[in-house]
Formats: C-alpha cells, sequence, structure tokens
C-alpha cells in the first residue's frame, strides 16, 4: 500500500475511533435521566461532601466533591448532574489514551485504543457510578502523555503539564503515587521514558504545590484520609491469601475484558521492544502492588486500574493486525457497555427468581424516606443513626425535609465521615434513633430508649429488620 493511502487509512481509522468514543457517551448520557437505581452509599456521600467543600475529607482526597459540586451548581442535586460528570471524565480518558497510542504505534492503533478504553467493562460501571478511579484515570493519561513528550525532548510547558496531572490526580486518589513509582522504573528499562533533571524537578514541584493544601488539612484532622487509607490495606493481620490473589488477578479479565487483558499479557513477550517495556513498567508494577495486597488482606479488582491504561494501548497494539481477535474483543466489551446502562432502567423491576437483580442499589430513598414519617409520626424533627449506608441516604433523600441528621456520637477515632463532622451535639429533648434492628449504644449511665417501629422492606439492599427508637439525648450525654 502506497505511503499516502496507509496514511488516510490510518487517519480514518482514528477519527472512527473518536467517533465511537463520542457515540457510547452519547448513549450513555442519553440513559442517565431514565435510571431507576438509587445513588449507592458512595454516591451519596461524595454528593454530601460536595456540598461541604474542603481539602479533604475522611476517606478520599477531594477532587470527586469538587467535581460533584461544579456539576449541581451548573444542574442541580438530581441524580442525573451528580452522575452526568462520570461519562464525561471517562470520554476524556479515552482521547487522550487513542493520543498516547498514536504517539507510540501511530493513527490506527491510537483510534483503537480509544474505542477500546470507553468498551471497557470498567468504563461501563464507573459511568454509571460515582467512583474516585474516573477522575483518577483522566490524570493519569494525561501524566503518560506528559512523560511520552518530555521523553522526546526537553520542555517546561510539559513538565508544568507533567506535574499537574500528577498533582491533580492525587486529589482524585492516592493511587496516583504509582505513576512516579513505575516512571522510575520505566526510565531504567526504555530511553525514551528518560526526563531531563529539570523537568523532572519542575514537576515534582509544581504537583507538590497541588497536593500540598490536602496534605495539610490530613495533618490538622487526625491525618484521617491517610488512616482510612492504611486501614483498608490491613496489613496488621496478614496471612497467605492465595485464593484472594487469585480472584484479583481473575478481576482484572473482567476490568479490561477477557480478550483485551489476554491479548496485553501475550504482548509483555515482545519485551525487546523499547515500546513494550515502557508500557510493561508503567502498568506490571502496579498490577504486582496490589498482587501483594490481595495475598495479604484481600484487594478490589479496581484498586490496578491505573495499569490498565498503558496495558491497553501494549493489548491494541497486539490485536490491531489480529482482525478476529479485535472484532471478538471489542464484541464482548460493547455488548456489556450497552446492556449495562440498559439494566438500570428496569433496576427497580428486573428480577430473577423473586429478587432483585441490582437490589444493592434499590430502595434506599424508600428506607429514607419511611423513617422521615416515623420521625413525624412521633413528633421529633432529628434522626440519628451509627450505621453509614443509612446516613449517606438519609443526608441525600432528605435534603429538603426539614428534619435534621446525625451520627451516633462515638469516642476515640470517628468510624466513617457522618461520625467525624455530623456528631449528634449535646442537648435537651429526644432524637429518632435508626438502625438496623439493634438499639443505640449509650454510654454508661445513659437513659436508654423505647423502640416505637420495626420494619423489613419488601424489596431492595436491606433483607433485614430496620428498628426505630425514641430516644433521649441523655443516651449519648448523661446529666451530671
Amino acid at each position: 500500500m502506497p505511503a499516502s493511502s496507509r496514511w488516510n487509512s490510518e487517519a480514518r481509522t482514528f477519527a472512527l475511533g473518536l467517533l465511537a468514543v463520542a457515540a457510547v457517551t452519547l448513549w450513555r448520557v442519553a440513559l442517565l435521566p431514565f435510571d431507576r437505581a438509587d445513588l449507592f452509599v458512595d454516591d451519596a456521600q461524595y454528593w454530601l461532601w460536595g456540598q461541604e467543600l474542603a481539602w479533604g475529607y475522611y476517606s478520599k482526597p477531594p477532587l470527586i466533591a469538587w467535581i460533584i459540586r461544579a456539576s449541581t451548581t451548573i444542574g442541580s442535586d438530581a441524580p442525573f448532574w451528580i452522575r452526568l460528570p462520570f461519562p464525561l471524565i471517562h470520554a476524556a480518558t479515552a482521547v487522550v489514551l487513542a493520543f498516547v497510542a498514536r504517539r507510540l504505534y501511530g493513527a490506527r492503533v491510537g483510534g483503537i485504543a480509544g474505542a477500546a478504553f470507553a468498551t471497557l467493562p470498567a468504563v461501563a460501571l464507573g459511568s454509571l457510578l460515582l467512583s474516585t478511579d474516573t477522575p483518577l484515570l483522566l490524570a493519569f493519561a494525561l501524566a503518560l502523555r506528559a512523560q511520552i513528550a518530555l521523553g522526546e525532548r526537553r520542555s517546561l510547558g510539559w513538565a508544568i503539564g507533567l506535574g499537574a496531572a500528577v498533582g491533580v490526580g492525587l486529589l482524585a486518589k492516592y493511587a496516583m503515587v504509582y505513576f512516579p513509582l513505575a516512571a522510575v522504573l520505566a526510565a531504567i528499562v526504555a530511553p525514551r521514558a528518560r526526563i531531563a533533571w529539570r523537568d523532572a524537578l519542575v514537576a515534582a514541584l509544581v504537583a507538590l504545590a497541588i497536593v500540598a493544601p490536602n496534605l495539610a488539612w490530613n495533618v490538622s484532622n487526625q491525618l484521617a484520609t491517610l488512616h482510612h487509607t492504611a486501614d483498608n490495606a490491613d496489613w496488621q493481620d496478614g496471612r497467605l491469601d492465595l485464593a484472594g490473589l487469585a480472584a484479583f488477578l481473575g478481576g482484572q479479565f473482567g476490568v479490561a475484558g477477557p480478550v483485551f487483558f489476554a491479548a496485553y499479557l501475550v504482548g509483555l513477550a515482545r519485551i525487546r521492544d523499547e515500546r513494550t517495556r515502557f508500557l510493561a513498567a508503567m502498568s506490571l508494577p502496579i498490577l504486582a502492588l496490589v498482587s501483594v495486597q490481595a495475598t495479604i488482606s484481600g484487594a478490589n479488582a479496581n484498586w490496578a486500574a491505573t495499569a490498565h491504561l498503558a496495558a491497553l494501548v501494549l493489548a491494541c497494539a497486539v490485536l490491531a493486525p489480529r482482525p478476529r481477535w479485535l472484532a471478538a474483543g471489542f464484541a464482548i466489551n460493547v455488548a456489556a457497555c450497552l446492556a449495562l446502562p440498559l439494566a438500570t432502567l428496569v433496576a427497580d423491576s428486573w428480577a430473577i427468581g423473586g429478587n432483585l437483580v441490582l437490589k444493592r442499589y434499590v430502595g434506599q430513598g424508600a428506607a429514607s424516606r419511611h423513617m422521615a414519617e416515623v420521625a413525624r409520626g412521633q413528633g421529633l424533627d432529628v434522626i440519628v443513626s451509627d450505621n453509614r449506608a443509612i446516613l449517606a441516604d438519609l443526608f441525600y433523600s432528605l435534603r429538603d425535609s426539614g428534619l435534621a441528621i446525625y451520627a451516633e456520637p462515638t469516642d476515640g477515632f470517628p468510624p466513617h465521615h457522618y461520625a467525624q463532622t455530623h456528631p449528634l451535639p449535646p442537648g435537651p429533648g429526644e432524637v429518632l434513633y435508626v438502625g438496623r434492628g439493634d438499639p443505640p449504644h449509650c454510654r454508661p449511665g445513659g437513659t436508654p430508649g423505647v423502640e416505637v417501629a420495626r420494619w423489613r422492606p419488601a424489596t431492595g439492599y436491606v433483607t433485614t429488620d430496620f428498628a426505630a427508637f425514641r430516644v433521649p439525648r441523655t443516651c449519648w450525654f448523661p446529666e451530671g
């Protein structure tokens, strides 16, 4: 094929890849207004963070809260506006990754990589739920593009861009720390990844300047986010858990789709190719570190999400000259990417064997509204709970109810965000305490409450009893 024809063909593939990203994103956004799933517990919590802007929060850095606040300020607090930014951010990541792949392997692989990322099963799910991985992946992709540019030539602009991407990524999720660790290894094994010392220093200073306010927030808040992150790692009772490792590694085929992740593993054999060494260095260390975590105390499949950016580029380079395998990979992933948004349209009615398939995402709002009815029936205007999931939806679903929502006060380090920032204050009168069946945890000498309601939802995320108690505040703040 003449060079001009080959270039035209590659350019057409690149354009088609970006068109595919736009089409998939339009599909997701168009169906969002009809989503019948309630906000999940994390989703509702992130929404509340967005109402209380800060440089940090109990379990995560602040970027996701800022994103939600921006969207709800433009629109409203309806679920559509809360969820809207996430498919759009994934689309932006797909475009950036397309340019990363084009720089390494040409326009054809770039177009394939963009379309492949947009249709990954994990991205399909992440476009429906609120996840800190979503802005993290965009920041990581931008950092990859800057790293490639700086490996080609010194550039103050790209150095600032690299630092900004790393800094913003750290404000999304601390897993962005994987980038500089992997980049050091990449510089050792691949000359194209070596960055001038000046540019590396500029990038480091910019990143530190961006993340510094969050670090200061942590210092002034008992290192809350770092404390929670360490708790998640849970290495204190470490054990050899090969089943956990197998589950994590198997989950990576679900994150990327079986064909694409298998192609990545095959591509690692091309170790003589410098591009392979670079992409392996930017992915394998992350997979290895999280595999260690999975072996010691378990790990969720998405904890290695950033590894899949470089991994997908390598996978697409492997599959590009193999159209049948490429088509098979897309067929599997596109089916999931089209089906998941459709499933949310029937989240409150799709049942198998009498059980809702998506019950985890149904029933929170109804439960909160029933709690409000119980409170009003008792003549109370304050609801208290110790349960993070209950509190998350109470704050969201009852935001305009006029009822005050508080967490049960605790001693010591708070167990969740609500106990940290919304503990019940002392004072006179009674409150309605709600929980999963158990009475409140009164302090020694405190006055216990009286059960006033007990019920079990017919459908939804809870299959055990809820119970409500009329409780004097002296339960937690004994007189005298």
